[in-house]
């Protein structure tokens, strides 16, 4: 008899594997360019509570995501905290370093 409540139902490592996936997929292309890269560099150390954070993040539609991230439209209260403010930084920086090579 098999025992399905000692493994999660979610585990750390399969629920990390799905955000990067979809950080990269959202279909808004400069979403992507932000979210993809973050996703790579943070998911892998970050904890339960962060992961959902941004999974929570990740179901929200891109032009309202897009818009906080680059600071066109303030982020509301419920989405505003470390992970969104870890996005913007990170969107900063990225941006800065893509010019410094040539971009743009």
């Amino acid at each position: 008899m098999a025992d399905n409540d000692s493994r999660p139902h979610d585990t750390l490592d399969a629920l990390r594997g799905r955000l990067i996936f979809r950080a990269w997929r959202r279909g808004f292309r400069e979403a992507d360019l932000v979210l993809g890269p973050f996703a790579d560099r943070t998911v892998p150390t970050m904890d339960e509570d962060q992961l959902r954070t941004f999974d929570r993040l990740l179901n929200i539609d891109d032009e309202y995501l897009y818009a906080w991230i680059i600071g066109r439209s303030p982020t509301p209260p419920e989405h505003d905290g470390p992970v969104m403010a870890s996005i913007q930084n990170f969107m900063r920086e990225h941006v800065a370093a893509a010019v410094a090579e040539g971009a743009g």
